[in-house]
């Protein structure tokens, strides 16, 4: 019986696999036949299957750029810069798309620890950096093995150098990815979907209006309260927005 159900699960999802790849497919021939529209609304259809990936929000990005429709574009861009940090392409085309908002919002300055952490952690995600100490630690164990076993004062040295540098390489890399960690799970951007929004002081629409927002702007969710969102954006400014108004990134 057992085995019959892991058949029956096996070509469902082979089945689901084959009509998301045709969705794709006739999206991707709407796409290059100009057919925007089309194209989008047979890419939304695979996310409903319940499959996502870099490629397909990349591709949804690229389809609503085309429409002029900025924020569910930025939107797609950044979900799939979360899958994929370091893709180019990605990056690039999210900067087009940020160049036609409305909102000029000055960061606040960093400070120079702030910045050498920044590029330090730039080029790897905290899962890699993770996967670096690990390699790191086994070289160090390597190395320590071989220090008992060389004969030699030098090569005794040399072997007793490496594994202590491998061992603080391991540490750093694991304390890297762990912070890492936790400011990925601490971070909760979202994009502003309103064409203007203002932002009030406090969660209902008799609070002060504090600063305005426009589609396509990039904040961080700090909380809720009913249906509001106290949002932060990257010049320090907080405020409180109707949810109804912004879309949270990690929505996987």
């Amino acid at each position: 019986m057992l085995r019959v159900i892991n058949i029956f699960v096996y070509l469902f999802c082979i089945l689901g696999f084959s009509q998301n790849q045709e969705l794709f497919n006739k999206a991707t021939t709407y796409y290059n036949e100009g057919e925007y529209t089309k194209a989008a609304d047979n890419y939304l259809q695979i996310l409903e299957n319940g499959e996502h990936s870099a490629a397909l929000y990349f591709n949804l990005g690229n389809t609503y750029y085309k429409l002029n429709d900025i924020a569910p574009s930025i939107y797609y861009y950044e979900k799939a810069l979360l899958l994929k940090p370091n893709d180019k392409d990605i990056k690039n085309n999210l900067a087009y798309a940020q160049n036609m908002t409305l909102d000029a919002i000055e960061p606040l300055p960093q400070t120079s620890l702030a910045k050498f952490y920044n590029k330090l952690t730039h080029y790897l995600t905290f899962d890699q950096l993770a996967y670096v100490g690990i390699v790191l630690m086994m070289l160090f164990v390597g190395c320590y093995i071989a220090f008992y076993y060389f004969k030699f004062a030098t090569q005794k040295r040399i072997a007793f150098i490496s594994s202590i540098i491998f061992l603080l390489g391991s540490l750093m890399a694991v304390f890297l990815a762990y912070f890492q960690f936790q400011k990925f799970n601490s971070d909760q951007p979202a994009i502003v979907f309103a064409e203007e929004v203002s932002i009030k002081s406090e969660p209902n629409n008799r609070g002060q209006t504090v600063f305005s927002l426009h589609a396509g702007t990039k904040v961080n969710i700090l909380e809720h309260l009913n249906d509001w969102t106290r949002i932060g954006i990257s010049d320090g400014s907080t405020g409180w927005i109707p949810s109804e108004e912004i879309k949270n990134l990690k929505d996987f």
